[in-house]
C-alpha cells in the first residue's frame, strides 16, 4: 500500500457537527454500548431494554448536534434506510420463521432420540452431545435454543449415564457455537455478512475450515474429559421420562434443513433457500402428523395474538433484534456524518501504520472486548460491525475475511463468560430441571468457562490468523478475491 493510500484526510469537513466534534457525534454508539454494558453487569439485559439504550442515545446526540436538528434528522432516518440493516432484518424474519418449522417438526427430538438410544456412555455420550447439538444449531440457527432444548432432554440424560456435568454443559454450549457461527440461518452469520457487504453462501463455504479446525480436537477432548461424572439417576427412570418425550420421526425435518443448505451452498440467495425450505418442510409436518396447520399458522379473533403459529413465532422472535440493528445501524452512520469513524480509523492507521496483521489484530481486539461486555452477541457484534468495516476496507481486507473474524469472535466468547446471556440461559435451564429430577446437579456459569472448548479455540483460530495472516485474501477492485495487494 502506497504512503498517500494509507492516508486519512482528516480535513475533510465532515456532514454534520457536533461539541466535543467527534467524540460527541460517537455518543449515540458509545451511551449504547455503556448503557448495554451497565444492564449486563445488573443483569437486568434484554433485548428490549437494547432497544431503548440505543432510542435514548440517539436522542442525546441530538441535544450534542450543532448543525441543525433537521439536518440530524434527516441524517437519523438516512441510517435507518442504510441497506445493511433492511436485509438483515428480513433475512432474519425468514430464518426465524424456517427455524420454527424444524422446531415443530420435532427436529430436536429426533436427535436426542439417537442419543439416547446409541447406549454410548461417559465421554462418548459427550462427544455425541456436542455433534447432535452442533447439527441442530447448524439446522435452526439458534445457539440459545439449542442450550435450552439441550440442557432439558440430553443433560439429564448424560449426567445419568456417568457424563461429567461441566464437560457435559460444556459441550452443549460448544455444539451452539458451531452452529451459530456456521449455520446459514443464524443471526450472527447474516449479521455478520450484512453488514460486510457479502453474500452469506460465501461467506458460511470461507469459514468452514475454521469451524472444522476447531470441531476436531473439541470432540477428542470432549471424549477425554467428558466421561469422569458418576453414573446415578437412571434408578429414578430418567431414560423412561425423556425417552417418552422424544421420537425419531422428527430426523425427518433433516430434509428441508438440507434443502436449504445445498441451495445456499450452491449459490441461490439466502432468501430464496429459506423459502423452499419452509415450503418443504410443510408437507413433511402435516403428512407425518408432526403438526396440524393451526400449528404453522391460525387465527384467534379472540386472542390477544390474532395470528399464531410456528410462522408468526418465528417473525416475533425477531422483532426487537430487527429494530435494534436497524437503530445501532443509524448510530453508526450519524458517527460517520460526525467524522467519527474516520478520526478512528485514524487513529488504528497510525497505530498499524502498512501492517495489515495490526490491522486484523485491531479488528479482533475491538470485537473481543464489546463481547466481553455486553452479554447478548448479536448485540455486540451489530455494535462491532461499522468498526470491522472501516479498518477491513481501508487495508482492502476481503469482506469474507472480515465477516469471519467478527463472527467467529462474537459467537464464541458469546457462550463462554460466565455473564454471557446463553451460559446463563443454559444455567438456569438445568436448575428448573432440577425440579423434575432432584438429584441433577446444577453446574455453575464459573465452573463450565474454561471448557467450552469449541469457543476457546475458535477464538484461538482467528487470533493466530490475524497474527500471522493466514488465510488473508484482499479484496480486489471490482471485488474479487486475491492472494497479494494490488
Amino acid at each position: 500500500m502506497s504512503e498517500n493510500a494509507s492516508q486519512v484526510d482528516i480535513n475533510k469537513k465532515p456532514a454534520l457537527q457536533f461539541r466535543l466534534g467527534s467524540i460527541g457525534a460517537a455518543l449515540p454508539l458509545t451511551f449504547f454500548v455503556v448503557w448495554a454494558v451497565t444492564t449486563s453487569v445488573l443483569q437486568i439485559s434484554s433485548e428490549t431494554g437494547l432497544v431503548m439504550g440505543a432510542m435514548i442515545g440517539l436522542t442525546l446526540g441530538l441535544l450534542l448536534c450543532k448543525s441543525r436538528w433537521e439536518d440530524y434528522a434527516n441524517g437519523l432516518f438516512a441510517g435507518l434506510a442504510q441497506p445493511v440493516g433492511v436485509i438483515a432484518m428480513v433475512a432474519w424474519f425468514y430464518a426465524g420463521m424456517f427455524s420454527q418449522m424444524l422446531q415443530l417438526g420435532g427436529l430436536v427430538e429426533g436427535l436426542v432420540w439417537i442419543g439416547i438410544t446409541t447406549g454410548v456412555t461417559g465421554g462418548l455420550f459427550v462427544s455425541l452431545t456436542y455433534i447432535l447439538a452442533a447439527v441442530f444449531s447448524t439446522a435452526v440457527g439458534t445457539g440459545y435454543g439449542t442450550t435450552v432444548a439441550f440442557c432439558t432432554l440430553m443433560y439429564p440424560a448424560g449426567v445419568a449415564v456417568g457424563a461429567d456435568p461441566v464437560i457435559l454443559f460444556a459441550a452443549i454450549l460448544s455444539g451452539a457455537v458451531f452452529g451459530d457461527n456456521l449455520a446459514p440461518v443464524s443471526d450472527t452469520t447474516i449479521v455478520s455478512a450484512t453488514t460486510q457487504g457479502a453474500d452469506v453462501p460465501g461467506v458460511v463455504r470461507s469459514r468452514f475450515p475454521y469451524s472444522v479446525a476447531a470441531a476436531v480436537p473439541s470432540l477428542l477432548l470432549f471424549a477425554v474429559f467428558g466421561g469422569k461424572g458418576s453414573a446415578f439417576g437412571a434408578e429414578q427412570g430418567v431414560f423412561a421420562d425423556i425417552a417418552e418425550s422424544v421420537n425419531p420421526i422428527g430426523l425427518t425435518m433433516l430434509i428441508p434443513f438440507a434443502v436449504v443448505l445445498i441451495l445456499a451452498l450452491t449459490g441461490q440467495h439466502l432468501l430464496t433457500s429459506l423459502t423452499w425450505g419452509i415450503i418443504t418442510s410443510v408437507p413433511f409436518i402435516l403428512f407425518l402428523d408432526l403438526g396440524s396447520l393451526s400449528d404453522i399458522i391460525s387465527f384467534d379473533a379472540s386472542s390477544d395474538q390474532v395470528i399464531q403459529g410456528a410462522l408468526i413465532d418465528g417473525i416475533t422472535g425477531y422483532v426487537n433484534m430487527a429494530i435494534l440493528i436497524l437503530l445501532i445501524v443509524a448510530a453508526a452512520y450519524i458517527m460517520q456524518l460526525g467524522g467519527t469513524m474516520e478520526s478512528i480509523t485514524t487513529w488504528v492507521i497510525k497505530w498499524a501504520k502498512a501492517s495489515v496483521r495490526r490491522a486484523e489484530s485491531a479488528i479482533w481486539s475491538i470485537v473481543a472486548l464489546l463481547n466481553s461486555a455486553i452479554t447478548i452477541n448479536t448485540a455486540a457484534e451489530i455494535a462491532a460491525a461499522p468498526f470491522v468495516k472501516v479498518i477491513g476496507e481501508h487495508y482492502h481486507i476481503h469482506r469474507y475475511r472480515r465477516a469471519n473474524m467478527l463472527d467467529a469472535v462474537t459467537s464464541a466468547l458469546g457462550y463462554i463468560f460466565p455473564w454471557g446471556a446463553p451460559v446463563i440461559l443454559g444455567w438456569s435451564t438445568i436448575i428448573n430441571m432440577k425440579e423434575t429430577y432432584s438429584w441433577l446437579p446444577v453446574v455453575e456459569p464459573t465452573d463450565v468457562f474454561p471448557f467450552v472448548f469449541h469457543g476457546w479455540l475458535l477464538a484461538l483460530i482467528m487470533l493466530v490468523a490475524a497474527l500471522t495472516s493466514k488465510g488473508l485474501r484482499f479484496e480486489g477492485k471490482n471485488g474479487e478475491m486475491i492472494k497479494n495487494k494490488e
